[in-house]
């Protein structure tokens, strides 16, 4: 399920939790839904991080040397 029609389908059923509740399995689709959306989140975010590469390590530079 690509994300676009994940963020759909959470919204629907949030819509619907709202306007007359939700049945015990549209509950658990939707908290299944919700662990992959974050868990891709997660990722996306993890892989950002990884990527981050500090390029000034010099300390006599003038930052007092202070660590980034």
């Amino acid at each position: 399920m690509d994300i676009d029609s994940l963020v759909q389908r959470i919204n629907e059923l949030a819509r619907k939790a709202k306007s007359e509740g939700l049945t015990e399995e549209e509950t658990t689709e939707r908290a299944n839904l919700r662990e992959i959306y974050l868990g891709n989140i997660r990722r996306n975010f993890r892989q950002q991080l990884e990527t981050i590469e500090f390029v000034d390590d010099d300390t006599s530079k003038g930052n007092d040397g202070l660590k980034h």
